[in-house]
């Protein structure tokens, strides 16, 4: 399929990441997986390449292109050589856009340069024990006092928190009992602030290779200097920031897909059963061909928002859409794939496995499918 939304230039990107995945990912992978994380000397080759300051200011040591689509292009050459950078995907994603919008000038001094070369690493802390998709729940605290917050509380499932330098907290400054979503407040948590640690490396189903933690703030004073926008704006910002985070998902979502169709052609031309290939039965033929029928839909929904995601056009509600649609077609493309494996398809040592359980996250983070249903249910005016 014919695809307008990327130029030379990202196709030209494409090939630079594709060898460098190849060289640099590919051969070391099962180590990393076991380990539970990306290693940080990984951020730094990237960091060396380009790939982590496309977007930062040329003044600070990156590119200064602000296009998603280099974003896109990295995500699925990982997928296509069947890997996952989820914890690099997060800092470029979801993290950076909100240093890029709201640091001051110090900020970005202090900051920027590190980012761009992958010596700063980062996580965003918004999930709480108790509090998943109502950001407006958030119970940790942060109380000024003179130039600092003291900041108290806990989150959970923090996606790159393992190795993080830089962590952007969501703490509630203030609270209006007319308005949950009032009050909230970006505060930056430094690496070695006294009252911050990190807690249990949690066990996941997937994804093994991305570490997701516990977090832990007891009286941490946090310089007002490390505030990122103004305080108790924080609701906004994170709104502001959902489209994007949700295509991100829905962009894996669909280089995933692709890549279980990928494997799973290779593998029922070569298999046998009852003395022929498994591609040989009409059965396969069908599953295959809906499945690619579905992806290229999906991919052809992906990219219009894309576009519109560049060009700022794209609203919280058609983000919901593409989201939802992405995921769940992930879901079914997967299972059908593994299905054609048999009982190979349940043993890890196959790609499709790992695919298989990867794949059952995107449905839950960046806002529930069911949670993208009630945001386009509103649209509808329901």
């Amino acid at each position: 399929m014919r695809r307008e939304l990327l130029t030379a230039d990202h196709e030209a990107f494409r090939q630079l990441v594709r060898e460098f995945v190849a060289k640099e990912v590919v051969p070391h992978y099962t180590e990393w997986e076991h380990a539970g994380r990306l290693p940080r000397e990984l951020f730094e080759k990237l960091g060396s390449l380009g790939v982590l300051g496309m977007s930062i200011p040329e003044a600070y040591g990156g590119a200064g292109l602000r296009d998603y689509r280099y974003n896109i292009v990295l995500q699925e050459e990982a997928a296509r050589a069947l890997v996952t950078l989820g914890t690099v995907r997060t800092q470029l994603d979801v993290v950076l856009p909100y240093f890029l919008a709201y640091a001051d000038e110090h900020q970005r001094e202090r900051w920027f340069p590190g980012l761009a070369a992958g010596r700063l690493l980062t996580a965003v802390a918004m999930t709480e024990p108790g509090t998943g998709s109502d950001l407006a729940g958030i119970r940790t605290t942060a109380v000024r006092d003179g130039d600092t917050y003291v900041l108290n509380g806990a989150k959970t499932f923090i996606t790159g928190g393992l190795l993080a330098d830089l962590v952007i907290v969501v703490a509630r400054t203030s609270t209006d009992p007319g308005d949950r979503r009032a009050g909230l407040t970006l505060l930056v948590v430094e690496d070695g602030m006294p009252g911050f640690a990190r807690g249990r490396v949690l066990d996941k189903m997937g994804i093994k290779v991305q570490d997701t933690v516990e977090l832990s703030f007891d009286e941490v004073r946090v310089p007002v200097a490390n505030r990122l926008g103004e305080e108790g704006a924080a609701f906004g910002y994170l709104g502001h920031n959902l489209p994007q985070e949700r295509m991100t998902v829905a962009v894996g979502s669909v280089a995933q897909a692709k890549a279980a169709l990928e494997t799973t052609l290779a593998y029922v031309k070569e298999r046998q059963v009852f003395g022929t290939p498994v591609a040989s039965f009409q059965n396969t033929k069908f599953e295959l061909a809906a499945v690619a029928a579905e992806i290229e839909a999906a991919q052809t929904m992906l990219d219009r928002a894309v576009r519109e995601l560049v060009d700022g056009d794209l609203s919280g509600a058609d983000a919901a859409k593409v989201k939802l649609f992405c995921t769940e077609m992930q879901a079914r493309a997967v299972d059908r794939c593994l299905q054609l494996f048999g009982g190979y398809g349940y043993i890890l040592e196959y790609p499709i496995a790992r695919l298989y359980a990867d794949a059952r996250i995107t449905r839950i983070y960046a806002g529930t499918s069911e949670v993208m249903k009630v945001i386009i249910a509103k649209s509808l005016g329901l």
